[in-house]
């Protein structure tokens, strides 16, 4: 794979390769539309791998917080076309790394010394690239270490990255008004804080140490001495990607253990912990050779206030669901309804959600799930679609909710998709004899 010796850290850098993508994104629809005129059948399929292809390979080179959305958006696999989701999801850990010059600078710069003088041994080629940062291989005093070095200028990029993306992610999302700016404060708060490798450090500590008594799960040690603000030293972790493994021919027995692991590792943190790693896509995620899960990324953690907590899971129970009163006054705390509300859209938005959570929590409403029903995931494509061509819902301001929804909604979602790969049955009360 090409490297890169120098990434865009100018704000007139970085637009310029935004405003190139947007040319060739034009062109496409120019050329799209043209066709369609001698062909009026034509599906908008081959629009959409070249609008994706372009879009991912114009971001990819920017790295950081622009590479970090479509990252994210690979998750909505219900709500982006399949081509999008397919091209974004290479943001999970395959872009092009950078030089080894580059990277010989960068560790230079935050801790003192090239690689060849802090490590016994150190591979100058990354072993995975991401959105915000890669990964190299190294030996220190008889240990295999995963060295995270972070891109140079993605921590300084994050407001007028998010600036450029901003108008695309308001129309793709039907986002209006200034209520809608709560939400790209939480998105930029937490990208500040993925960049801040001591706060990961910090992070990946205190919630290792208190997940390590969930069973099937394995978690790295971490290395303050080899780490630094934009350096991140951990255990090397033998193991497959969740995502390969998923794709192989896979034992079922192992899927439901695995998957298990997985539940009662979300549930542990948000009912125990209060605070949940958001950032539930595979490449997170290895399967060893002995059959546990391994967590090897808390870059991005939610905080789960109580305030939003309580009210959120009431919702989670169906007899609260059906109860009109109980469920419109926890709309109100939840700020999906609002005192300004017309009668009209306080109709709208309670059907609209207790359809939504209908669907959405019912694992929450059964001691055990499957995940892979084909039924469960045929309504929620369904509800996706159609509220996708609902008319009343494009008229008006779909930034409903707290702030807080934004990842704790991801976390789920990830959390679903991940379990759905798996196929897996699990047991959704287990993970209470682990908390106290």
């Amino acid at each position: 794979m090409k490297t890169l010796d120098k990434i865009p850290t100018g704000k007139l850098e970085r637009a310029g390769a935004i405003v190139k993508t947007g040319v060739k994104v034009g062109g496409n629809y120019v050329k799209y539309y043209g066709k369609k005129l001698v062909k009026p059948e034509l599906s908008r399929d081959q629009l959409n791998e070249d609008n994706a292809g372009d879009i991912y390979d114009g971001l990819k080179s920017l790295k950081g917080s622009a590479l970090k959305v479509a990252q994210m958006l690979s998750m909505e696999k219900n709500l982006l076309p399949r081509a999008y989701v397919e091209k974004f999801s290479l943001s999970q850990f395959s872009v092009p790394p950078l030089s080894a010059p580059l990277v010989r600078k960068t560790i230079k710069k935050h801790l003192g010394k090239y690689p060849e003088a802090l490590y016994d041994s150190f591979q100058l080629e990354a072993v995975n690239a991401a959105s915000i940062g890669q990964v190299h291989r190294a030996e220190k005093g008889g240990k295999s270490l995963a060295v995270k070095i972070q891109y140079p200028g993605v921590a300084e990029s994050i407001s007028s990255d998010l600036a450029l993306v901003k108008p695309l992610a308001m129309r793709m999302f039907n986002l209006k008004g200034k209520d809608s700016e709560k939400y790209f404060k939480e998105v930029e708060g937490k990208l500040f804080e993925e960049t801040n490798y001591l706060m990961e450090l910090r992070q990946s500590v205190e919630i290792t140490q208190a997940c390590r008594i969930l069973p099937h799960m394995e978690f790295p040690a971490y290395y303050p001495e080899w780490s630094g603000e934009r350096i991140l030293c951990m255990d090397w972790m033998e193991g497959q990607h969740l995502s390969e493994f998923t794709r192989g021919d896979f034992d079922p027995v192992l899927a439901n253990e695995l998957g298990q692991a997985l539940w009662d590792f979300y549930m542990f943190q948000m009912h125990g912990l209060r605070k949940v790693q958001a950032d539930p896509h595979p490449g997170n995620f290895l399967v060893s050779k002995k059959g546990r899960l391994i967590a090897i990324d808390f870059g991005c953690v939610k905080a789960v206030p109580e305030e939003f907590y309580r009210p959120y899971f009431e919702l989670a129970q169906r007899e609260h669901i059906e109860n009109d009163a109980f469920f419109t006054e926890k709309l109100y705390e939840l700020e999906i309804l609002t005192p300004g509300d017309s009668d009209a859209e306080r109709r709208f938005f309670k059907d609209l959600f207790r359809e939504m959570l209908s669907i959405f929590t019912a694992p929450f409403n059964e001691a055990n799930f499957d995940f892979g029903d084909p039924v469960f995931w045929g309504r929620i494509a369904a509800l996706s679609k159609q509220y996708a061509k609902n008319e009343q819902l494009r008229k008006m301001d779909a930034g409903r909710g707290s702030r807080h929804f934004l990842y704790i909604n991801r976390t789920f979602f990830g959390l679903y998709n991940m379990l759905h790969d798996l196929r897996a049955r699990v047991a959704t009360q287990d993970f209470r004899r682990f908390i106290n």
